[in-house]
């Protein structure tokens, strides 16, 4: 799923594109994609798009009269700039907007239909889309550390909760832990002073750091690689690999639909934390540190 600078890198490219722009039409492909039905999607057509912004993962469009579209790209939805209009995609077009010089079209890869787009009218009502995590760039370290410690929970699911942070999700997750230096399952209100400060400048540092890169890869293009895999990504997305740190593989943790990737010697004192299928499955026989699972594969 698309994050802050993810989204970001989508805002960059549209702000040069639409705003200031005249919508001509808007074809809608999948009809799964439209959750709204007042205002029409149709109102958009003949308005200028007037600015652009993110509201936690969403992408939203501004078109003059306060007519909102607030298009949620879930786990495969991407946005694409096509020549004005440019069919939509057989299998995987959702919708296309089109403008006299280009056509805006949404995607999705797979078969299932989870993007969604909803049409609002007025400031009031856009702001019920907004889940009212915090903007950890808008905010002090006493806030964040308030909103962290708020209820126990683990740092993952903190990071990750659209109702205490903004924009954050398993991907780059993954990647603050790892700068934190901690585990992704510590409960939050077993931090200390020392680690809530070391998390909030990691998360900061980690955002406004993959939000430069993702921006200078795509220069002025219209970004085509929105991805929550890259290469150069510390432990998400690479399992085995070695910690760019200190060399050691990073390990995983999966659980329901997601995963968490760590490395042990950076985060966790050298201790594996258990994959609740395996460690279900070996039970005592689950390794607990790097040492132990290396005898093992070895043997």
């Amino acid at each position: 799923m698309p994050e802050l600078p993810d989204i970001e890198l989508y805002l960059h490219a549209l702000r040069t594109r639409v705003v200031g722009r005249r919508v001509e039409r808007v074809r809608l492909a999948s009809p799964f994609l439209l959750r709204s039905i007042n205002p029409p999607l149709e109102a958009v057509a003949g308005r200028t798009i007037v600015g652009v912004r993110r509201l936690g993962k969403r992408v939203v469009l501004e078109a003059e009269g306060e007519l909102f579209l607030v298009f949620h790209l879930m786990i495969a939805g991407r946005f694409r700039w096509k020549a004005a209009g440019a069919p939509i995609p057989g299998k995987v077009g959702l919708l296309a907007i089109d403008f006299e010089h280009g056509t805006l079209v949404l995607t999705e890869a797979g078969t299932k239909r989870q993007a969604s787009l909803h049409v609002v009218e007025r400031r009031a009502a856009l702001a019920e889309h907004d889940p009212g995590g915090l903007e950890v760039f808008e905010i002090d370290l006493p806030a964040f550390d308030r909103a962290l410690r708020r209820e126990n929970h683990t740092l993952k699911r903190a990071l990750t909760d659209p109702h205490l942070f903004s924009g954050i999700g398993n991907a780059y997750s993954d990647e603050i832990l790892h700068a934190a230096g901690l585990s992704p399952f510590k409960q939050t209100q077993s931090l200390t002073d020392e680690e809530v400060r070391r998390l909030f400048e990691a998360t900061r540092a980690t955002l406004t750091e993959w939000t430069r890169r993702l921006q200078e890869e795509a220069g002025e293009g219209f970004p085509e690689k929105v991805t929550a895999f890259r290469d150069d990504m510390a432990v998400h997305g690479r399992y085995g690999q070695p910690c760019p740190n200190c060399g050691a593989p990073v390990q995983r943790v999966v659980y329901a639909a997601n995963e968490a990737n760590y490395c042990a010697t950076c985060q966790t004192g050298g201790r594996l934390l258990a994959d609740r299928s395996l460690s279900r499955l070996l039970r005592e026989d689950w390794p607990r540190t790097l040492e132990e699972l290396e005898r093992r594969r070895r043997g």
